[in-house]
């Protein structure tokens, strides 16, 4: 398919109300984003305050000053259609979209392809769109690194507009959850990266810059090449697991239990894989605030655990003091989390002092079997993922290569696993990277280890980027939970003197 870019000038005016509140906005909607799309599913809508058609501001922002906001809908790798202004399904709020107009953003919902881009699925994920089924056309397109070679064809659409639609292209805030958090830190960490530039042409992007201002990223769901260590490396020893799966039907999301007890060949494994973390995570060279050099022993003990402990601490105490999950946050909350209910929490004048490690752990529960990504008989998302047309999935680490159930079963390609991490993006420093990034990931999510969103945070802010990032006490796997203050935020580096 081939298709000519134009500078939209046909739009929508519309009016959306939600609990009293109300936006009007200018709708440029179903946009193609590249020349050359494989899919019906690559396109942009674009949401303007109807203020800035009239020379009016709002709060510190005009025409010119607005930040774009761009949220994605990605969750599980799945493909990340559109979405519009509206009622979030979760929170029963107002979702990113509307409030982000009623806050003065100029708002991009993107779609991007996914790993089953080209069939029907019932697959749902945390920070997937509910309801969306998926298109048929019989060609499998979406594979890595499709979601990113999308989101930076229309991050580089967007610049093709510049003046010509209200906000400003050099402050683009990219957001998302779970794996749309992954998403949301490729953006950040691979701007302009050359790795890229064939998948670009490919599919007729434009030639623009692809970088971005800032990254918010909830819980992301990346680095998949050493996630399985991590995870072992905190949850070894923990044998019995417990989750929830989801699945899309005509009657909506429903939810099928999976808890089961790890088998002795699964076990073994978990020990195994708790063994290759700490050289990881040692070679990496992190440092605290103090320069205090972040390492393992090989029994996975060290400064790095202590310093996990320590955000663990601040997160407690901080929920000890303003109860502020507990009472605003139920939606997101896990349920018996509530900080004074803790056992394995010491409390010393009104403080907490010190944590039971091991009982911490035992207490939030091990979600996934061993391996938790990279699974040997190739049956997890991420394995999906790293498959392509002709080769339905494909293993993305020596380790489960090795001990692979699957016969004739292969390794991704280096170059592709690449594409899809951040962190080998911001250690290689050959990309531009975004100046700011506010990562969140919940004290009671085990979807990954807690040490993956940690390695993000400390490897920029080693870098010299700004970084915002918090634990936030008893939340679980999930996104947009505390909107007033990503937008503080982004207000905070974007708002004009």
């Amino acid at each position: 398919m081939s298709v000519k870019l134009n500078i939209p000038t046909e739009y929508t005016l519309k009016t959306c109300e939600l609990d009293e509140r109300k936006v009007t906005y200018r709708a440029f909607e179903n946009l193609w984003y590249c020349e050359k799309p494989v899919d019906p599913i690559q396109k942009l809508s674009i949401y303007v305050p109807e203020a800035y058609y009239h020379a009016e501001k709002i709060g510190p922002y005009d025409q010119h000053t607005a930040p774009i906001f761009m949220p994605n809908t990605v969750g599980g790798y799945l493909p990340g259609p559109i979405d519009k202004p509206g009622i979030d399904k979760r929170s029963k709020q107002a979702n990113s979209i509307f409030q982000a107009l009623e806050h003065g953003y100029v708002d991009v919902s993107v779609g991007v392809r996914g790993r089953t881009s080209g069939k029907k699925t019932t697959d749902f994920f945390v920070g997937s769109k509910e309801g969306d089924l998926g298109t048929e056309t019989g060609k499998m397109i979406g594979r890595a690194p499709a979601f990113i070679v999308d989101y930076k064809a229309a991050i580089r659409y967007l610049r093709y507009l510049q003046g010509t639609i209200p906000g400003d292209t050099n402050r683009i805030i990219t957001n998302g959850t779970s794996a749309g958090g992954a998403l949301s830190a490729l953006a950040g960490a691979s701007g302009n990266s050359p790795d890229f530039t064939p998948y670009l042409a490919q599919i007729g992007a434009v030639n623009e810059r692809d970088d971005i201002f800032a990254a918010s990223c909830y819980c992301p769901i990346h680095n998949l090449e050493n996630a399985d260590s991590a995870y072992e490396w905190l949850f070894a020893g923990q044998n019995d697991y417990y989750r929830t799966k989801h699945q899309r039907t005509e009657h909506g999301i429903i939810r099928v239990p999976d808890t089961g007890h790890m088998t002795p060949s699964q076990i073994k494994l978990s020990h195994e894989l708790k063994a290759l973390f700490p050289s990881y995570l040692n070679q990496l060279g992190l440092t605290d605030d103090k320069g205090t050099k972040l390492t393992l022993n090989k029994q996975g003990e060290g400064p790095f655990k202590d310093f996990v402990k320590e955000q663990l601490l601040r997160s407690a105490n901080q929920e000890l003091q303003t109860h502020e999950n507990e009472t605003t946050r139920q939606n997101w909350l896990t349920n018996g989390s509530q900080v004074e209910q803790q056992p394995y929490l010491i409390f010393t004048a009104g403080k907490v002092t010190a944590l039971n490690w091991d009982e911490f752990v035992k207490k939030i529960t091990r979600m996934k079997a061993t391996p938790a990504f990279d699974a040997l008989d190739l049956s997890s998302p991420e394995n999906e993922e790293f498959g392509d047309e002709t080769v339905e999935r494909r293993h993305f680490t020596p380790f489960s290569l090795q001990h692979s159930s699957v016969s004739n079963s292969e390794l991704a390609d280096e170059k592709i696993i690449k594409t899809l991490n951040p962190v080998s993006y911001i250690c290689e420093g050959t990309a531009t990277i975004a100046k700011h990034w506010r990562i969140r990931h919940g004290s009671f999510d085990r979807d990954t280890s807690l040490a993956i969103p940690l390695i993000l945070a400390l490897l920029l802010k080693n870098k010299g980027y700004d970084v915002d990032f918090e634990i936030p006490w008893g939340v679980n796997h999930a996104g947009d939970y505390d909107l007033a203050e990503l937008f503080s935020w982004i207000d905070e580096i974007c708002a004009p003197a």
